[in-house]
């Protein structure tokens, strides 16, 4: 029976790369890439000359039998994604727990992850962080997971692409008050760069930038409070506002905020 490495690749600057990763990489007697022509450029830096076999997203369940098969054969195998650790929101995860189930060894060869690198220079609480990939594009799902944000008392980190970050940083503005959010960008790469400030700042800054992006948002510290509306009801939320002496368009913001709905949803209540 064969063996399963997961090997963790540079997220950029081709340097990161370990000494057992490349070890690895030249024992194996195959080689399972996210994409082959990218991996193929690592191997010819590291001038390292293997079989390769494609596992993408779009044909994991297909590819994972056949790399099954193999490591039933005895061949060793090694699985690496573009970029960073197989698994963390690229494939993998399929075809480990394939083998897992399979009682084929798994072993993992540490290295870089996106996210692990951003959050250790982000300047924010790193004792607790939740992980949320990518977020949704459904409408429903993407409302559940901001609501999510909104009340987490953890760091939260997402990734995000380029040309949808825009778009999320404004759906996060819905949500989001004065907590602090860290944007890291082509991280270990040339233009490696750390933007800071309120959702606010960031979204001014965020315009035309390239690369790959990973967002940390400040875990909610006033949670506590908010939970306090959850037992109110319509009227007696809004009148503990208006008491305050809030204007009723900044009540509806505040209330639609604190409940997780749309502004629209609050205004209807009160015309």
């Amino acid at each position: 029976m064969g063996r399963l490495y997961i090997v963790a690749t540079p997220i950029g600057n081709l340097d990161d790369i370990t000494l057992r990763a490349i070890q690895v990489l030249q024992s194996v007697d195959l080689i399972a890439a996210e994409d082959t022509r990218h991996t193929l450029k690592l191997l010819n830096h590291l001038e390292i000359s293997k079989p390769l076999i494609s596992c993408h997203r779009h044909n994991e369940e297909i590819k994972t039998e056949i790399l099954i098969e193999k490591l039933r054969e005895g061949q060793n195998i090694a699985l690496v994604s573009d970029a960073g650790t197989p698994g963390i929101c690229d494939p993998g995860e399929v075809v480990i727990r394939k083998c897992i189930e399979e009682g084929i060894e798994t072993i993992p060869i540490p290295g870089a992850c996106a996210m692990i690198n951003a959050i250790i220079t982000s300047g924010l609480d790193t004792k607790e962080f939740t992980f949320l990939g990518f977020l949704p594009l459904n409408k429903k799902l993407r409302k559940e997971k901001l609501e999510e944000i909104r009340k987490a008392k953890k760091t939260i980190i997402l990734y995000e692409a380029p040309h949808k970050l825009i778009v999320t940083l404004k759906d996060l503005a819905e949500i989001l008050e004065d907590r602090k959010v860290v944007l890291a960008r082509e991280l270990t790469k040339i233009h490696e760069e750390f933007i800071r400030g309120n959702i606010n700042e960031i979204i001014q800054k965020a315009e035309n930038l390239k690369g790959e992006m990973v967002l940390m948002i400040e875990g909610n510290k006033v949670i506590e409070e908010e939970n306090h509306f959850e037992n109110l009801s319509i009227e007696e939320h809004y009148k503990w506002y208006e008491q305050q002496g809030m204007e009723k368009k900044e009540i509806i913001k505040k209330m639609a905020k604190d409940r997780g709905t749309s502004k629209n949803e609050i205004y209807q209540k009160f015309i």
